[in-house]
C-alpha cells in the first residue's frame, strides 16, 4: 500500500509540475524581471541614509537612489548632474548652482534648492554625528557650527530661489566641485525628514531624486531597487530593477557570479585568480584605484598610546612587495604611505626606511623597541573584518611581527559592522584593519582622514603641525604650493604613524558580457543608471 500510495504521489505531482509548466510557458515573462542587474556589493550596507552612509557597500547604492549637484564621469572627474550649470565668483570664493527645471523626487515633489541647504546643514549639525562632516569644512561657517559656536543658519549655503543655490566657500578650494559628487552633499527629502526623523532610509518610506527608488531591503541577503520614472534623465535609463547581493566573502560572490546568479562582482578573491584568468579572462577587469588598505592603532589606549618606537617598528618590518605577490597578487601596489600615485597633481610621499633593504629596517625596528623598553609589548591584538583576503592578510603580517620582533598576535575576525562599532567605541581595541577609498581624486581626500576630530579618524590621530599643514595647503591658489604642503602634512603624520599603510588597491571585477557600458576608473564608482543589459 505504501508502495502504491508514494506511485499514486508521483503521478499527481508529475501531473501537477505539467500543468505547472503549461501555464509558465502561457504566462507572459515580467519585462521587470527579465531587465534586472545583479550586482554584488560586498558586505552588507549599514545606512542609506546620506548623511550617515560611510561604507564603499552602502555608498555605490545611495548613488543609484539619490544625485547631487554633481556626478562623476566615465574618467573619474565632476560634470554637472542635478545642476544644470554654474558659475564660480572671480576670486573663486562663490559658486551657484542652478538646478534642473524638471528635477523631481520619487512622489513626484519637486527637488529645490531647499533640499540641499537642509541636507548640508543637516551633515554638519553636531547632532547628526555624520561620519563626513569635516568634508563641508570648507564652507564659510562650517567648522563654527561643528564646533557649536555658530548655528546652522550661518551655513555658507542659501536658496536664493528655489532653482539656485548659492555657496559661499571659507576660501577658494580647487577640489570643490569633486566634493560635491560625495554622498553626503546630496539633497534630502523634507517632508519625509521631518516626519520620520533619521528612520527615513527605510523601505516603503525613503523619497529620492536618483535614477532608483527603494523597494525592498532583506536584511543579510540584498537590497532592491527599481527604476524611478520621476528622475529627470529617465529616458536614458535603460535597467528597470537594480538587486544589490550582501556577499561579504569573495569566494563566495565568485560562486554566485558562474551560477549566473550575479551580472558583476564587487570584488575577486586572490586565491582564484589563475582560474578566472584561465577560464574568465574576457569578463575580468582589473585597473588602477584610488583606494588604500591599512591597518589602524587605537590611539587612545595602549599599547599605541604614546608609542611611536612600537608604531614605527610595526610598519618597518612588514614585507609589502611579498604581501602584494603572494596574499594579493592582482598587481596592487606596496604602500608606505597614505595617498595613491595615481592621484592628479601629487608625487606619493613614503618614510626614508621604505627603500631600505628589510633585514637593515629589521635591525631598525629592533632598535626601536629597545628604546622603547619595558613599554613594548610582546602580545598584541588585530581586529578585522571576516573574509579570504583580510584572515591571510592577518596571518602573513602576524608572522611577520613574530619573526622580526617577537611579538605574538592575537587575531579575531569580526563581521563587518560589530568591527566598525568595537572600532567607534575603542575599547579594548588596539590595531584593526581598515581602508579608506577616496571620495574625490586630490591628495587631501585621504589627508583628511587624520585631521584632528575628522568622523572617520579611526585611529583618533591628532597633531597639530599636521592639521595646520593641511590648513596652508588649502589655502594655496598655486597647484605646486598646495601640493608641497600637503605633502610636508603626510611626511609629518609617517613620522607618527598613527597607522600603518600596506596596499593600493586595483578594482577588480568581473562583468557579465550581456552588460553593457561598463566603464573602469580610479574612483571605482559606476552608476547602474549608465549600464545595460
Amino acid at each position: 500500500m505504501r508502495r502504491l500510495g508514494l506511485l499514486a504521489g508521483v503521478a499527481v505531482g508529475a501531473a501537477l509540475l505539467a500543468w505547472g509548466a503549461s501555464r509558465l510557458l502561457l504566462a507572459p515573462p515580467d519585462p521587470v524581471l527579465a531587465n534586472t542587474l545583479h550586482r554584488g556589493n560586498g558586505a552588507e550596507a549599514e545606512s542609506l541614509d546620506p548623511q550617515a552612509a560611510r561604507s564603499e557597500a552602502a555608498l555605490t547604492i545611495v548613488r543609484d537612489l539619490y544625485e547631487g549637484l554633481m556626478s562623476v564621469d566615465a574618467s573619474g572627474q565632476p560634470v554637472p548632474a542635478a545642476a544644470e550649470r554654474y558659475e564660480v565668483s572671480a576670486d573663486g570664493g562663490a559658486y551657484t548652482f542652478h538646478l534642473r527645471p524638471q528635477l523631481r523626487w520619487s512622489n513626484g515633489d519637486a527637488v529645490t534648492a531647499q533640499d540641499f541647504v537642509a541636507a548640508w546643514r543637516r551633515l554638519v549639525d553636531p547632532a547628526t554625528a555624520a561620519p563626513y562632516a569635516q568634508m563641508l569644512s570648507v564652507v564659510r561657517n562650517a567648522d563654527a557650527i561643528q564646533a557649536g559656536a555658530a548655528g546652522l543658519e550661518s551655513l555658507g549655503v542659501r536658496a536664493v530661489n528655489s532653482q539656485t543655490l548659492l555657496v559661499e566657500l571659507q576660501k577658494p578650494t580647487p577640489y570643490f566641485l569633486n566634493l560635491l559628487t560625495h554622498p553626503g552633499t546630496f539633497p534630502l527629502h523634507r517632508p519625509t525628514l521631518a516626519a520620520h526623523g533619521n528612520r527615513f532610509a527605510k523601505p516603503g518610506i525613503l523619497v529620492s531624486n536618483g535614477a532608483y527608488s527603494l523597494a525592498r531591503w532583506d536584511f543579510g541577503s540584498k537590497i532592491i531597487a527599481v527604476r524611478n520614472h520621476q528622475y529627470w534623465n529617465d529616458s536614458q535609463t535603460h535597467i528597470d530593477r537594480v538587486e544589490y547581493h550582501a556577499i561579504a566573502q569573495a569566494t563566495a560572490e565568485l560562486g554566485a557570479y558562474r551560477a549566473d546568479a550575479l551580472d558583476c562582482t564587487a570584488t575577486l578573491s586572490m586565491s582564484q585568480m589563475d582560474w578566472i584568468r584561465e577560464h574568465l579572462a574576457a569578463e575580468l577587469h582589473v585597473s588602477p584605484q584610488l583606494a588604500v588598505y591599512y591597518y589602524g592603532l587605537n590611539l587612545r589606549g595602549p599599547p599605541f598610546s604614546g608609542a611611536p618606537q612600537l608604531r614605527q617598528a610595526l610598519s618597518m618590518v612588514i614585507d609589502r612587495d611579498r604581501l602584494v605577490q603572494s596574499v594579493t597578487g592582482l598587481g596592487e601596489i606596496p604602500a608606505y604611505g597614505m595617498v595613491p600615485p595615481q592621484t592628479l597633481g601629487y608625487a606619493a610621499q613614503m618614510p626614508d626606511w621604505a627603500g631600505w633593504p628589510l633585514q637593515r629596517r629589521i635591525q631598525r625596528a629592533r632598535e626601536l623597541l629597545r628604546e622603547a623598553g619595558r613599554d613594548a609589548p610582546r602580545r598584541i591584538e588585530l581586529r578585522y573584518n571576516t573574509g579570504e583576503l583580510h584572515t591571510r592578510m592577518a596571518v602573513a603580517v602576524a608572522s611577520m611581527w613574530k619573526e622580526a620582533l617577537d611579538i605574538d598576535t592575537d587575531l579575531r575576525g569580526e563581521e563587518f559592522k560589530v568591527l566598525l562599532q568595537d572600532i567607534d567605541r575603542g575599547e579594548g581595541v588596539q590595531a584593526f584593519r581598515a581602508s579608506w577609498v577616496a571620495d574625490y581624486n586630490d591628495a587631501y581626500s585621504f589627508l583628511q582622514l587624520l585631521r584632528t576630530g575628522f568622523g572617520i579618524n579611526l585611529p583618533r590621530y591628532s597633531n597639530a603641525q599636521y592639521d595646520a599643514a593641511l590648513d596652508i595647503a588649502n589655502a594655496q591658489a598655486d597647484p605646486g604650493r598646495r601640493a608641497g604642503y600637503l605633502q610636508q602634512a603626510e611626511r609629518l603624520m609617517l613620522e607618527d604613524q598613527p597607522l600603518i599603510p600596506l596596499y593600493f588597491y586595483v578594482n577588480k571585477h568581473l562583468v557579465k558580457p550581456r552588460v553593457r557600458g561598463w566603464r573602469d576608473n580610479v574612483m571605482n564608482i559606476i552608476y547602474s543608471k549608465n549600464l545595460s543589459l
